[in-house]
């Protein structure tokens, strides 16, 4: 399996991070993806260009939870005044994203931390049917790995037939690496990040990524699912695809870099409103 089309988008993203291309006269459509690690924003031309983005690292949602209300308004609302001054625009509409199974109450905080940062949300959708806007799946299962929680969305014919979402992710995997390694839990997330240290962590992770495996095989019970994509940050982890399809018996694939896939997907499905 192959994600040319995905992969060379997240390229095209990551480098107008750094080089912000021109947005005279276009239609802009914004993500927002409140994560529990990373905040990002994507900007993309209404034909799904990215033009413009940003990623913070923040503590403000705990397993796709707001815990810090205020806290994430400032950030959000901060990136959004950054990636303004570099397009030379307003940036008015946006969508943003929720782990699925999330309460209406919690669907709602998170819609008003992007409406309270200046923001008209047009969108709320969930994480991994947003990361197949970009992933193009017909059949299988989605499954975004964050931060917090382990998102599943089974496709049949290009249709979403189910959602679920357990809580492990990125985090429990940071809690594990500190205990094995007797370290603080931001110095376990540095190592966790660098690609150079992911054979040696891999053999610590595997009880951890076993767990995300149970997660998944538990969601697509009873379902025909023949293949299983990975997006989100945790799924960066090298080699944990291959744990996955040991332990579900399912082959899973994953793009180039997965972390970026799914606030892209949330920005494809901004809507712009006249």
């Amino acid at each position: 399996m192959t994600f040319e089309k995905c992969d060379m988008i997240v390229r095209e993203f990551e480098d107008c991070m750094k080089n912000p291309r021109p947005s005279t006269g276009r239609k802009l459509l914004t993500g927002v993806d409140l994560g529990t690690a990373f905040i990002v924003l994507c900007v993309m031309d209404e034909n799904f260009n990215p033009i413009c983005g940003a990623a913070r690292y923040a503590s403000v949602v705990k397993d796709g939870l707001v815990v810090d209300f205020v806290g994430a308004t400032k950030i959000v609302r901060e990136m959004k005044a950054e990636l303004e001054k570099k397009l030379e625009c307003e940036l008015l509409f946006a969508a943003t994203a929720i782990p699925p199974g999330t309460s209406i109450n919690d669907t709602g905080a998170i819609k008003y931390v992007v409406e309270g940062a200046g923001f008209e949300v047009t969108k709320v959708i969930d994480e991994p049917t947003a990361a197949n806007s970009l992933l193009k799946i017909e059949n299988g299962a989605v499954v975004d790995i964050g931060g917090g929680t382990t998102g599943v969305a089974i496709f049949e014919n290009g249709k979403v037939v189910y959602t679920g979402d357990e809580a492990t992710g990125g985090t429990h995997f940071s809690l594990v690496l500190a205990g094995a390694y007797g370290i603080p839990f931001e110095e376990a997330e540095l190592i966790k990040r660098d690609f150079s240290r992911h054979k040696e962590i891999l053999p610590v992770l595997k009880p951890v990524i076993q767990k995300v495996a149970s997660i998944i095989k538990n969601e697509i019970k009873g379902y025909n699912v023949k293949s299983i994509y990975l997006a989100g940050g945790t799924a960066c982890l090298t080699g944990m695809e291959s744990i996955i399809e040991k332990e579900v018996g399912i082959p899973t694939f994953k793009p180039s870099n997965p972390f970026y896939v799914t606030p892209l997907g949330i920005a494809m499905n901004c809507q712009v409103l006249e």
